[in-house]
């Protein structure tokens, strides 16, 4: 005997395992597309603040930003940010300074991606999620 509800179901959970496979498949990519944003945002910071003021590193699973400011002549890290490929969620974890947001990366038609902040439960474009990556890191002094 056939049930209606369980093939349906089957169905579903089919379609959720392919799509899950897609975005697995496609967040080594969204993070090289993060990185190459970060990059525009860290070299327009040095033209600014001076070549040694940030460094950004794109890792296997990881970028790394470090920020740095001039104090009595010798350049000291003053913060550092993280985005780490987390597969479970599936997305990016942020890290900055002891803070963390969890960043949801899912799938659009033409292989595009969208992102989530899951604590707000708001869609980002890249503007804000560059924002969000780097503003407390670049400016802690100056209010969101």
């Amino acid at each position: 005997m056939s049930f209606q509800w369980l093939q349906m179901r089957i169905s579903e959970e089919q379609d959720r395992r392919r799509r899950e496979s897609e975005i697995l498949e496609r967040l080594p990519r969204a993070l090289q597309e993060v990185h190459q944003n970060l990059q525009i945002c860290v070299e327009a910071y040095r033209k600014s603040f001076g070549e040694e003021a940030a460094d950004l590193q794109l890792m296997r699973s990881r970028i790394q930003i470090v920020v740095r400011e001039e104090a009595e002549g010798q350049w000291q890290q003053h913060s550092a940010v993280n985005v780490i490929i987390v597969p479970e969620i599936p997305g990016f974890r942020i890290e900055r300074g002891g803070d963390a947001l969890l960043v949801e990366v899912g799938m659009l038609p033409s292989d595009r991606v969208f992102y989530r902040d899951r604590e707000l439960d708001q869609y980002l474009n890249m503007d804000e999620l560059t924002k969000r990556i780097l503003d407390r890191a670049f400016f802690p002094k100056l209010r969101e």
